[in-house]
């Protein structure tokens, strides 16, 4: 309910980035790997003949990355972030049933219901 000269007020906390940061965001990535890839297709051709294993490592990188960058680039957008729930539970009833004016009711030896610690 609104109070009387308010406005009504939206809660946008939960609300996605938008489309066009999402692509950029993706693209930057799919850069940064690129990137990388290249960096060490050069560092391969350059330590064949001096650390031929360093090299080997940098050549599987190079071939492996392309496949692994693709795959994050299309990801997909992000889920949006579930917004905390309103719902209030209802209280709980008591376990036990309660007579008249809250006291416990028992039963006594001749099985009449009446209240402890009264006159039955």
């Amino acid at each position: 309910m609104r109070k009387r000269g308010q406005t009504e007020t939206f809660r946008i906390t939960g609300a996605r980035q938008g489309l066009a940061e999402d692509v950029r965001g993706r693209q930057r990535r799919y850069v940064i790997s690129m990137g990388i890839r290249t960096i060490s297709v050069i560092l391969t051709v350059v330590l064949w003949n001096v650390e031929r294993y360093v090299a080997i490592g940098t050549l599987v990188l190079g071939a492996l990355l392309p496949y692994i960058a693709v795959v994050i680039a299309n990801a997909g957008r992000e889920n949006a972030p579930s917004l905390p729930g309103t719902f209030i539970p209802a209280p709980t009833r008591p376990a036990l049933p309660q007579g008249p004016g809250g006291a416990e009711e028992s039963a006594d030896e001749s099985g009449r219901v009446g209240q402890q610690g009264g006159q039955a």
